[in-house]
């Protein structure tokens, strides 16, 4: 979350090695790099280009044209509705064949993304902050952001379906089935690591090798994450570009995606399975 960068202060009794202790000091709780020399740049900006024409910013300008589409249409957007996690096949078995590969080619641009940020001297992993190292703090801290966006996040939902500028969103199929919980569950995990790989920690490094500053990468990918899901309404626009700079202060202060990851996962899986579950079991309260 935001906030100041690690003191650096004077050089001590310690001389060089205080120097050396306070620079990887910074480096493991300071997420974006210096910038590259000038006459690098042009060659990051085509490859942010590319990154995100094959991604979020594909994403971003569909959602976009269908928010315009449903400003045209003659009925409110409250009486419009979208639909998430949708079959791809009638029959069981193609169904869930379809939708794992979709799940696996998606998560492939994942791992696109992690080979242009790997360099022969970092582990791209421990970089980023998605290794298994502080499993425990990642999680709890997770599982704090989803408190603290999940639940104002629900009511700001209820919000523009009241006032009428927010679509209705079915997350998932009416009747759950047992084999498509896991197929939620892995869906909700591929929207996790698509967006907080691509948007925080990419985008991040990326801008940040160009000049931006800190702020101006949070606010630009906060932006991002609201237009990929314009075509929910105005409501999940204003949600998402808030849950953006939340995430993107997590990630400058604590130097790690994982717990990004893990608090976007468990917010989807909430929505994608706990919702339809408890609405079945308790239909009355729901």
């Amino acid at each position: 979350m935001l906030g100041n960068l690690p003191n650096r202060g004077r050089i001590g009794p310690g001389g060089a090695h205080d120097v050396l202790w306070q620079a990887d000091r910074v480096s493991a709780t300071t997420p974006f790099p210096a910038p590259v020399p000038s006459a690098d740049r042009t060659r990051v900006r085509v490859e942010i280009a590319i990154v995100l024409a094959l991604t979020v910013g594909q994403s971003a300008l569909y959602s976009v044209l269908t928010l315009l589409r449903r400003l045209l249409d003659p009925r409110p957007l409250s009486e419009q509705s979208a639909e998430l996690n949708v079959p791809l096949d009638a029959a069981v078995l193609w169904d869930v064949f379809y939708r794992v590969l979709d799940v696996a080619f998606d998560l492939a641009l994942v791992a696109l993304v992690l080979f242009l940020l790997w360099e022969p001297a970092k582990g791209v992993f421990r970089r980023l902050g998605i290794d298994l190292s502080r499993l425990g703090s990642d999680t709890l801290r997770g599982m704090a952001l989803v408190a603290a966006i999940g639940i104002p996040g629900l009511a700001l939902y209820a919000a523009g379906r009241a006032i009428g500028v927010t679509v209705s969103v079915q997350a998932s199929p009416d009747a759950l089935q047992w084999w498509t919980i896991p197929l939620l569950v892995l869906s909700a995990l591929r929207a996790g690591l698509i967006e907080e790989v691509i948007v925080v920690g990419y985008l991040g490094d990326r801008l940040s090798r160009l000049a931006w500053g800190p702020w101006r990468i949070i606010v630009a990918a906060a932006l991002l994450r609201g237009a990929y899901h314009a075509y929910q309404g105005f409501g999940a626009i204003v949600g998402n570009v808030a849950m953006g700079i939340v995430f993107g202060w997590c990630y400058r202060r604590w130097g790690r995606l994982m717990p990004l990851v893990v608090a976007h996962t468990l917010i989807d899986v909430i929505a994608f399975v706990g919702y339809p579950l408890a609405a079945s079991l308790w239909p009355d309260l729901f």
